[in-house]
């Protein structure tokens, strides 16, 4: 029975003692997080204020802040950047940022808008007709062929219309000009429908750059440039869209009356088409056709102005 008893003691002294020294380990470990957690506390809060004890500040030199700015007197630095540095820096900036957004900078466009000219023609019914022609230089102009040879007249083809004047607007006053070449078309918004005109001398505007290579990716930004509705050389912009079996190019930008034979421009302002017409009752869905090659045979340089400059000789 003494045994019973002794033994019925010992296990419970024993329950005890390993409870109290779990507890206390417990106790313990709690007391060591918290330890450990003042001490992260006080850290931070001595980096706050730059208090770092020195191996605290020899790890610090290892992360820079994002401003930019560079410690005095730290080994190795890089000097800081040079007023011109800087801003090559800031125009290398502005430049991905107007490609990235399809951008053209507005100085471009003010300048371009000089190479191009109202155009007006007559015909022997006493009609006239408005658009708009891009200087090229040397006095030749490229424009639609619609706008100065007479086509075929779905409606009326019996008419007899010829087109015997072409003028284009030079500061304020008309000038004579005539046709030196003309693409196949023999109907509007066709591949074959672009001419070049020429005034009997040389005007004092910018000749454009030329593209041919350009490849129309779709949703590629451009700019238009017409005589929109015989008002002045109005701007307005777009995305191409799809290429059409005749080798057209759709897009959506204004395509009002007047705008035939303007200018379609990429970002780097050259010119890389021209407008030649519009979906019927939608003057939002224009047809572009792009230049070729083959639109400059009759310049003096037998090559786009881009290629080569434009000599002083006038065609045979």
């Amino acid at each position: 029975m003494m045994t019973r008893h002794l033994v019925f003691i010992t296990s419970i002294v024993a329950t005890a003692i390993l409870a109290f020294a779990l507890g206390t380990i417990h106790i313990r470990g709690d007391a060591l997080q918290r330890t450990i957690y003042q001490e992260e506390i006080k850290k931070l809060r001595a980096e706050m204020r730059g208090q770092l004890v020195p191996a605290q500040k020899e790890n610090a030199r290892a992360t820079v802040g994002t401003n930019g700015v560079v410690p005095p007197n730290e080994p190795g630095a890089e000097p800081a950047p040079s007023l011109s540095a800087r801003a090559k820096m800031v125009a290398e900036i502005k430049q991905a940022l107007q490609s990235e957004m399809g951008l053209v900078p507005v100085h471009l466009l003010r300048d371009r808008r000089t190479s191009f000219v109202e155009l007006y023609s007559f015909d022997n019914l006493g009609k006239s007709s408005y658009g708009t022609a891009g200087y090229l230089g040397m006095g030749y102009f490229i424009t639609v062929k619609h706008a100065v040879v007479a086509l075929n007249d779905d409606e009326n083809p019996q008419s007899g219309r010829q087109i015997n004047g072409i003028t284009i607007v030079y500061r304020g006053q008309q000038i004579p000009a005539r046709v030196v070449d003309a693409g196949n078309a023999d109907v509007e918004v066709h591949r074959g429908d672009w001419a070049i005109i020429k005034t009997a001398h040389a005007i004092d505007l910018p000749a454009l750059h030329t593209d041919t290579s350009y490849s129309y990716e779709f949703a590629d930004p451009i700019v238009r440039l017409g005589n929109d509705y015989s008002k002045g050389i109005m701007l307005s912009t777009g995305y191409v869209g799809q290429r059409t079996s005749d080798g057209l190019i759709t897009c959506l930008t204004d395509g009002h009356p007047g705008v035939s034979g303007g200018g379609v421009l990429n970002q780097r302002g050259d010119l890389v088409g021209i407008p030649i017409g519009r979906m019927r009752g939608d003057f939002r869905f224009s047809f572009i056709l792009p230049l070729r090659a083959e639109m400059f045979r009759k310049l003096p340089s037998h090559e786009p102005p881009s290629m080569a400059g434009i000599v002083a000789t006038e065609p045979q």
